[in-house]
């Protein structure tokens, strides 16, 4: 049934949450392994405001330093990004397979959560954190490029039901 989609959405949505899901368990590697040892140096850390391990091990790399207000700090709740980040990749892997209206419509629902929280991170990492990190903005990129395929796949399903109804 997923044949009814054009290629270049499949491809396009593979290689993005595949991306997505890399950049998102080497970020849970960096940010466990710098807890293990504070001394852990990451590929992406490039210099002093060039770092993706100071912008995973800090608040906002947690709950999008938001949880902890809810929640002990300490808490199962409070999960890394990247965690949140392999599980919405996953959900847009899998929700791609399907052709429902109600799948396209939490595509695009869930697609403009994660812009959102990429505008705020986005912020916090410029102006708060005052860093640059590499992983993240690929990370922002991606949901942006989710979001526009997203929004092509509900066009073209709904065009699809209204042909055949």
């Amino acid at each position: 049934m997923a044949s009814a989609m054009p290629k270049w959405e499949r491809q396009t949505r593979v290689f993005l949450c595949v991306f997505g899901l890399v950049l998102s368990v080497y970020a849970l590697h960096v940010e466990l392994s710098r807890e293990r040892n504070p001394d852990y140096r990451a590929m992406c850390d490039l210099g002093e405001s060039v770092s993706c391990s100071k912008v995973f091990t800090s608040r906002w790399g947690r709950g999008f330093g938001l949880v902890q207000f809810f929640v002990a700090k300490d808490s199962p709740l409070n999960q890394p990004n990247s965690v949140l980040g392999i599980i919405f990749y996953t959900l847009q892997m899998g929700l791609g397979l399907s052709l429902s209206k109600k799948a396209a419509m939490f595509l695009v629902f869930s697609s403009w959560v994660s812009v959102a929280g990429s505008l705020y991170l986005a912020s916090i990492l410029v102006f708060v954190l005052e860093d640059f990190c590499m992983v993240c903005v690929s990370t922002y990129l991606i949901n942006f490029g989710l979001l526009f395929t997203n929004l092509q796949r509900k066009r073209a399903i709904e065009g699809m039901k209204e042909k055949a109804g």
